[in-house]
């Protein structure tokens, strides 16, 4: 025995204490070595600490079949990242072979403005409620807390706060709608420009 206490094995009714001790003096020994091996296996080094994580992530999932000792718990750690980046490679030869078939599209390119310009009609629209209606909506809504929790938070009944939903809702539907298109607007300045 080398006296280390971390290459010991941990006791199958352990204490999660344990568990996680052992897990983090496995990385703190094992995972300069298992980074470099993952970077030699993968396109990048984002990808290669993902690689490292999931290692550790089914060590700590599965911690009595970590094998005692550190060359054999570096063994161990070193054939579970291998097998993890054979799955990666694997799943990456289906897709590929499905989108060259046909089968499957292309990843579209992610564009934000969408989801940026809907962001900001609803926080519009939410800055034009009053208050407490706002913060009922808020909770309710974005929150998830339930009525009569929102009823004691802001100290009124639950019926009230039903109201101030129902309201809230249609006047956030009625200022969502008022949005006017970006192309009818734009077709409209030159003309009143004219005018002037």
């Amino acid at each position: 025995m080398d006296g280390q206490a971390i290459s010991m094995p941990v006791a199958v009714d352990g204490p999660p204490e344990d568990v996680a001790a052992r897990v983090g003096a496995l990385f703190d020994l094992h995972h300069q070595r298992l980074f470099k091996l993952a970077r030699r296996l993968s396109r990048c080094s984002e990808d290669a600490r993902d690689l490292v994580q999931e290692t550790f992530l089914r060590a700590a999932r599965s911690p009595r079949s970590i094998p005692a000792g550190a060359p054999n718990e570096e063994a161990w750690l070193v054939r579970v990242l291998i097998n993890i980046c054979r799955d990666r490679w694997r799943q990456n030869a289906v897709r590929t072979r499905a989108r060259l078939n046909g089968h499957i599209l292309a990843d579209a390119v992610f564009d934000p403005e969408p989801h940026l310009i809907a962001q900001s009609l609803v926080r519009h629209a939410l800055a034009a409620l009053p208050p407490r209606r706002r913060a009922i909506l808020i909770l309710y809504e974005l929150e998830g807390a339930t009525i009569p929790a929102i009823a004691k938070l802001v100290g009124v009944t639950p019926v009230t706060v039903r109201w101030h939903l129902s309201i809230g809702r249609r006047e956030m539907a009625r200022s969502l709608r008022k949005v006017p298109n970006a192309p009818e607007k734009a077709s409209d300045a030159p003309e009143k420009a004219s005018h002037d």
